[in-house]
């Protein structure tokens, strides 16, 4: 594969939501190494056009958007997908998919992963924030497919074996961590309700000593925040701030029940990764999110597909916007534009330099083709994204200046991912449910 690209005539979709018709785009190393108007540089284009190794894409009848962030997502879960329909919180977690995990093995983990990552790629996914446990298989499919990933590896504090975990997940990202620059980590506390405060702090503290941020679900559901009042007098916010999280970047999955009060913890490097599918297919209320969504970092996640069923955060970002329309009786409140941004904001929760179409930015883009039955006629490409795309529209999806999606297929063998995970199915619905050792 070439470390060339020249993008032709393509019209840009900025990280802003504004569309510039007529640019190129040439991408070196893995980078934008520049953004002009089509045939200005006509030195360059001859330049890219002679290296007989270089990627020459006319895009005249494409969009070119930096590409979809996930900022949440237990990958692995693709092979549990539809196990757990039309059942309650409580029995989602603790009759089936908690048992079913109990028994998993790490092939099982490795083939949820490819398969969540074949999918996301497919919607034009180039980075996500993966939290699950089996990081070794996780790192493995993330090395084999190409994408970005921070991997935090989920720790129970309430487990049996918190103390052999945690230093385990500790040496795992200290010999990790300098494989690739595709590949960055969190650190994967469960939440704090599976982390009572004591070893919620030695999280927080080897954190810290690693200097890596914090991914945790914190105030998912009401009963959490009244459960949390009742066990400390705090709520799950307090909580993390007694025990210093705050003072780490952290990356917090839902969040939903947020209260006013809570405002007060949060830092310029916290994120929220808001995934309102799984909120609406559980029932787990309105919550208190949209109240403050104004005065905090969020983007888009989309959970686990075992609870959201698709790895889309396009999907979630409308779903967000069309929520908010619903229950404030208000067409106008969130525009496609700001829908849009937020998405694309979702990049500065990692550390890899892309979401922005940028000279000297990473390349990971994507792109699009809206001349498709599902989204022609379209007047505003954000908006047709937004309200009417799906993968088929996904032409094209570059990671680091590289195709993992080309021509509308991808590249990876996904024929026998799905051979093997066929396979894996078969075997975990044989061995059946276990025990879980953690309830919710």
């Amino acid at each position: 594969m070439s470390d060339r690209t020249l993008l032709q005539n393509a019209s840009v979709i900025t990280e802003e939501g504004d569309c510039i018709e007529k640019q190129d785009i040439f991408v070196e190393d893995g980078l934008i190494l520049k953004i002009c108007r089509t045939g200005e540089d006509k030195e360059r284009t001859d330049l890219f056009r002679k290296d007989e190794s270089c990627e020459v894409i006319d895009c005249s009848r494409y969009f070119v958007s930096p590409g979809m962030p996930n900022l949440h997502v237990h990958t692995a879960m693709n092979i549990f997908k539809g196990i757990a329909e039309d059942v309650t919180s409580d029995a989602w977690f603790n009759e089936m998919i908690w048992p079913y995990e109990s028994r998993m093995e790490p092939e099982d983990i490795y083939i949820g992963t490819m398969l969540g990552i074949a999918e996301m790629i497919d919607h034009g996914v180039t980075v996500f924030a993966d939290h699950y446990f089996g990081e070794e298989q996780v790192l493995k499919a993330v090395k084999e497919t190409g994408i970005r990933c921070s991997i935090g590896p989920t720790v129970f504090g309430a487990s049996p074996d918190f103390k052999d975990r945690l230093s385990a997940v500790s040496e795992f990202i200290t010999h990790h961590r300098k494989d690739s620059d595709r590949i960055m980590f969190h650190m994967g506390a469960h939440s704090n309700y599976t982390c009572p405060a004591p070893t919620l702090g030695q999280i927080v503290d080897e954190a810290k000593r690693l200097s890596v941020p914090i991914h945790l679900h914190l105030s998912e559901e009401e009963a959490q925040v009244i459960s949390s009042r009742t066990d400390t007098g705090m709520t799950p916010f307090a909580v993390m701030d007694a025990a210093g999280g705050f003072d780490c970047p952290v990356l917090i999955a839902h969040g939903l029940w947020i209260e006013e009060e809570d405002l007060k913890y949060l830092k310029d490097d916290t994120w929220f990764a808001f995934c309102p599918k799984t909120y609406m297919k559980l029932a787990m209320g309105r919550g208190g999110f949209f109240n403050v969504s104004d005065r905090v970092n969020y983007s888009f996640g989309t959970d686990g597909a075992a609870s959201s069923n698709t790895l889309s955060p396009v999907e979630q970002a409308c779903l967000f916007g069309l929520l908010e329309k619903f229950q404030r009786d208000d067409a106008t409140v969130h525009p496609a534009k700001e829908i849009w941004q937020h998405l694309m904001q979702g990049h500065a929760a990692f550390s890899f330099g892309t979401g922005k179409m940028a000279e000297g930015a990473g390349a990971d883009l994507v792109i699009w083709d809206l001349f498709k039955p599902g989204t022609f006629a379209f007047y505003d490409p954000v908006s047709a994204i937004l309200y009417s795309s799906n993968q088929e529209n996904v032409r094209y999806t570059m990671v680091r200046g590289e195709f993992l999606k080309y021509d509308g297929n991808l590249i990876l063998d996904f024929g026998s991912i799905l051979k093997e995970a066929e396979a894996r199915q078969k075997m975990l619905l044989k061995r059946g449910r276990g025990k879980a050792e953690i309830y919710y």
